[in-house]
């Protein structure tokens, strides 16, 4: 059985992942605007194209490309969350795609694909999934894989006509209009890259190879641009730790490295799912920090494998994807710590960005099985994989079973906006899932003066 022979199937399994996501938004959500949407028709609405809602001084931050997608949905959908909901299922069906036409590509087993497809489409996502706020980082990593494909190919001598100017180019078009905060891992896993790349040529040639120059260059002037935005920019999280690091890191080191272990171990099985288990007696807590060295461990080993077997002169994708992966590990420890929480960054609000790093291990891991030879090692192997399996077979599994009642809980939330007022202000934060009643209660009169949303006629 040839990998060339099932060409069909790496187009079709993403698109099947695709239609499972799809099903799961429209089991576990309903068109209600809540949570993150309360700041969004704040900040937003009712005049979307006003230009002076636009030409603001943190303009990249809010990621410009949301701004004619939300013209659109306000102006022909009367401001529908499923729409947004369904582009953020596009974004990482599209991604799925990229993923695909890599494995096809470079022959990667259907054993491999397979279980790639499992983790890549996994309901650890769920948080992302049922916030349509955030579907333009769907969009985003669809992006970045393209880019590292492109690369990817170009190093392999596999370029075609375009690919030059395409890695020129899009590093504006991510950085600039899509990515938002995001970019700071895709900028610098490419300065890595090319870095690396650029070493290799030299070793071999003896020579520089400019291009790689222009390349980086190419990205660190987008990433210039967008930093200045950024600097200009005022964020709020709620109920963080305001103060410096360094007193924290004396008086708590334990958080610090209790939260790196356990973000790893959330990739196994995500924070509420963990949780549900522990409750119902099914494993022991513990547990997390034996997925997370675990998850650890395969960063390691996929390094020792990419470098001992010299993969990165055939293919630098897996390589990148590795380190994409650790390096969004180290952002989020580095951003989030402010919350005082070692378990903060098991939340499935990051397992979009954490997958990348899984996604490298598990091709490391494909394109270099018949290269393998200790039997040993191919055990350990399998047993990761069957661990990553469970746990994230065991979060689809509870999320399937959890999905009526989120969905419930949003139909609450239209029932409550009828009357308003019949409610306390600790039930209109606990319900909107916003810490502030006074905004939400000025959310929801924009979107009943406007007939929108939950107010739709």
């Amino acid at each position: 059985m040839t990998d060339r022979k099932f060409r069909w199937m790496y187009g079709a399994v993403p698109v099947l992942g695709l239609a499972f996501i799809l099903w799961y938004i429209m089991a576990a959500t309903c068109d209600a605007a809540y949570s993150d949407y309360i700041r969004q028709i704040l900040s937003y609405l009712p005049d979307v194209w006003n230009p002076e809602k636009f030409f603001v001084p943190d303009l990249l931050t809010r990621i410009p490309i949301n701004y004619p997608v939300r013209a659109f949905n306000v102006t022909v959908l009367d401001f529908s969350v499923t729409f947004d909901l369904v582009l953020g299922a596009l974004g990482l069906g599209l991604a799925g795609l990229v993923i695909g036409k890599y494995c096809y590509e470079r022959r990667v087993g259907a054993a491999w694909f397979l279980l790639l497809m499992f983790l890549f489409y996994s309901l650890n996502k769920w948080e992302m999934l049922t916030n349509g706020t955030g579907w333009v980082h769907f969009l985003a990593f669809a992006c970045f894989y393209y880019h590292y494909l492109v690369l990817d190919r170009m190093e392999a001598g596999q370029g075609k006509r375009g690919d030059g100017l395409r890695l020129k180019v899009l590093p504006f078009v991510i950085t600039l209009c899509i990515a938002g905060p995001y970019c700071a891992v895709y900028s610098g896993v490419l300065f890595l890259a090319y870095g690396f790349l650029a070493v290799k040529a030299y070793r071999k040639t003896k020579k520089w190879d400019r291009a790689y120059f222009f390349y980086g260059l190419c990205v660190l002037l987008p990433l210039l641009i967008y930093m200045v935005s950024s600097s200009l920019a005022v964020y709020e999280h709620t109920g963080a730790y305001t103060g410096p690091m360094l007193p924290v890191l004396l008086e708590q080191p334990g958080l610090f490295v209790k939260f790196f272990i356990k973000s790893f171990g959330g990739m196994v099985m995500e924070k509420e799912t963990l949780e549900y288990g522990v409750n119902m007696g099914y494993f022991p807590y513990a547990v997390v920090y034996a997925m997370g060295f675990a998850v650890m461990g395969g960063y390691l080993a996929a390094l020792w494998l990419n470098f001992r077997f010299r993969l990165y002169e055939r293919t630098i994708l897996p390589l990148i994807l590795v380190m994409a992966g650790g390096m969004n590990h180290v952002l989020i420890l580095l951003s989030r710590w402010i919350f005082l929480r070692d378990d903060y960054g098991m939340s499935a609000r990051y397992a979009l960005q954490f997958q990348v790093g899984i996604l490298g291990i598990v091709l490391t891991c494909a394109l270099l099985w018949r290269e393998i030879k200790p039997t040993a090692l191919k055990a350990l192997i399998i047993c990761w994989c069957l661990m990553m399996v469970a746990g994230n077979g065991f979060t689809d599994y509870k999320e399937i079973h959890t999905a009526p009642g989120r969905q419930a809980w949003g139909e609450t939330v239209k029932e409550m906006a009828g009357h308003l007022e019949d409610f306390s202000d600790e039930e209109l934060v606990y319900q909107f899932q916003y810490g502030n009643a006074d905004k939400i209660r000025q959310a929801m009169a924009i979107l009943e003066e406007n007939h929108w949303n939950m107010y739709r006629q």
